[in-house]
């Protein structure tokens, strides 16, 4: 159906025979099309189109205009300007509207449709007329429906640099460089990943630029910490279950393979999952297809996995705690993110960087850091690395007025006085007791130990990462701490 809008048409004829016959064609229409504005030769096309870029929503033009610029090449700078415009070709070139080695080169020119101006003796109209108005109309509606996508893809892309501007990669080692260049490069393909490295060095920040660099950058990226789900529903957030598959199964629920349907799954602390995890993990990677609980059909995924691990998973294999097909599947290319202190040239740029972003939040200046309260900072382990780096800089921002004294450094970094440190010792520990067998020295020195951790920590998941566990055995322990 004709639209309501009036379509401006550019029309790009040097014979006022055929001017003519455009126009006495479209006359039946004229409140719904009408001939914007009418040139003789292409460059005079070119530059009309280069200063009224938004002003026509269709191109008729001849095949052999008058110039040197015609046919293919017009239609190609044309496209060029602005490619939501459609463009319709009305030619003596050839007399047969099904010339089809014809009308392939002006497809790909990138023509919309074309017709014949013969036979010659028809004076009144376009030959055709019924097919020509109805291609003004279609490729009218082509235009819209392109600027329409143009504007969605436009605002998509503007989404994803605004991501990646919030989650760039900060530092200028040699090694952040290098880890820069090896996310652009794998970004290029679809293999799996395997990201290892220390907690807080920034594992997951790589998978989300690769992922929004990459092809499926308009799909969704799912991350989930392996570690982070009991062990007995970690099958049910990967693949997903139909309702009644199980007690208290009320409604079916879709798993994380099939929410990253042609994006990417991120799986933190991939050592965690348990076997029984693994192996359906593996079919998945190898298959393409997962087994969702309750359903006897298969469901196909395509899903792009990027793993990441604090632990050394080839030991795990030979201790038999991790699928070594599995492991070879998932480390397709290995990326390993250095500590902190391993890379000592990024930590004056995070700081910066998470001053001035802290500052922002909190409506204030940033403080000057002083040269000393910078050797500190340079010179400290960072055994927590990034996320530690990013807690400290809080701290000292929130204590700070003007200026970042060394003494304000070593209470962000510590976070406790000397007094307290000396606290825990050999001392406190056996406490004059009488001496116990071994194993029962043991379990009261981890009681109180795990005591002392959780006193000094803000959640059970901080607490579990300072203790280097994954969160289910840290809870499992507590259970048999009786804590």
């Amino acid at each position: 159906m004709p639209g309501k809008n009036i379509i401006n048409i550019l029309l790009i004829e040097d014979e006022e025979f055929d001017v003519r016959r455009v126009k006495n064609t479209i006359k039946l229409f004229e409140d719904q099309i009408q001939i914007a504005d009418t040139v003789s030769n292409g460059d005079a096309a070119i530059k009309l189109l280069n200063n009224n870029k938004k002003k026509y929503d269709l191109v008729i033009m001849d095949y052999q205009i008058a110039g040197g610029l015609r046919g293919e090449s017009l239609i190609q700078q044309i496209k060029a300007i602005d490619h939501s415009l459609q463009i319709i070709v009305i030619t003596k070139m050839t007399i047969n509207i099904s010339d089809f080695n014809f009308a392939k080169k002006l497809m790909r020119a990138g023509a919309f449709w074309y017709c014949t101006k013969y036979p010659g003796d028809i004076e009144d109209y376009i030959y055709q007329p019924t097919d020509f108005l109805m291609s003004i109309f279609n490729a009218y509606e082509k235009c819209q429906l392109e600027k329409i996508s143009y504007r969605s893809n436009k605002k998509l892309s503007d989404s994803i640099e605004d991501t990646l501007t919030k989650k760039r990669m900060i530092g200028s080692s040699n090694s952040t460089i290098m880890l820069k260049e090896q996310i652009e490069k794998y970004a290029e393909s679809d293999v799996n990943i395997l990201i290892s490295g220390p907690s807080g060095t920034g594992k997951e920040l790589v998978a989300n630029n690769i992922h929004f660099r990459s092809n499926r950058k308009f799909e969704n990226f799912v991350p989930i910490n392996c570690g982070g789900i009991p062990r007995d529903l970690i099958e049910s957030e990967l693949f997903g279950y139909e309702k009644g598959s199980f007690t208290g199964a009320l409604n079916s629920k879709a798993g994380l393979f099939e929410i990253a349907n042609n994006g990417t799954l991120f799986l933190d602390e991939v050592g965690e999952l348990p076997m029984s995890a693994q192996v359906k993990l593996l079919r998945v990677i190898q298959e393409g297809e997962l087994e969702k609980i309750g359903r006897t059909e298969r469901i196909n995924v395509n899903v792009r996995i990027i793993a990441a691990t604090n632990k050394f998973l080839e030991k795990e294999v030979r201790e038999g705690r991790f699928r070594e097909d599995l492991y070879y599947r998932l480390n397709v290319v290995p990326i390993y993110v250095l500590p902190l202190k391993q890379r000592s040239e990024d930590i004056l740029p995070l700081i910066n960087h998470f001053m001035s972003l802290y500052s922002n939040d909190m409506g204030r200046t940033v403080p000057a850091l002083l040269e000393d309260s910078l050797t500190i900072l340079e010179n400290y382990e960072w055994p927590g690395n990034v996320r530690e780096l990013k807690n400290v800089v809080q701290r000292l921002l929130l204590n700070s007025d003007d200026e970042i004294l060394p003494a304000e450094v070593h209470r962000a970094i510590w976070n406790k006085s000397n007094e307290q440190k000396k606290k825990f010792n050999e001392d406190q520990l056996i406490n004059d007791v009488e001496t116990l067998p071994l194993r029962e020295m043991e379990k009261k020195f981890r009681k109180k130990y795990f005591r002392f951790v959780r006193k000094h920590s803000n959640s059970d998941a901080e607490t579990a990462r300072k203790l280097g566990l994954a969160p289910p055995n840290y809870y499992r322990m507590k259970k048999e701490l009786e804590l």
